[in-house]
């Protein structure tokens, strides 16, 4: 099967063309290299995707026959992603929830005493 198609079936992807479009721009590799959208995957496989800042490994069990349901995708493949890449995505996370955009005017009376707080806080 191809491996845009098997990222396709068990639903890393929700249409084969954006399953296409990552191999395309090199987020796709398997056994370590980087492959194009046309590449076989065979049983035992390792397959690395960059989605949305984490780096998931998955080792392929078996090929599906075709799309499966949400609840059947762990028949066909063993997710080995590390927890340290999720711990991360948390914590990029917050921290973009205390960035203030540029343009967005005068801090607000709460934004000025949170930073209040916080020089005090360091003093």
């Amino acid at each position: 099967m191809r491996i845009d198609k098997f990222l396709w079936c068990i639903r890393y992807y929700k249409t084969r063309s954006l399953a296409t479009t990552a191999c395309k721009k090199g987020q796709v590799k398997i056994n370590g290299d980087s492959v194009k959208p046309s590449r076989e995957v065979y049983a035992q496989d390792t397959i690395e995707v960059r989605k949305n800042q984490i780096n998931y490994k998955l080792k392929v069990n078996d090929i599906p026959p075709n799309r499966v349901g949400a609840k059947l995708v762990d028949i066909y493949r063993t997710d080995l992603t590390p927890k340290t890449e999720f711990e991360a995505q948390e914590l990029l996370k917050f921290s973009k929830d205390y960035y203030r955009k540029k343009g967005t005017g005068r801090p607000t009376k709460k934004d000025r005493r949170d930073i209040d707080d916080f020089y005090d806080e360091n003093e």
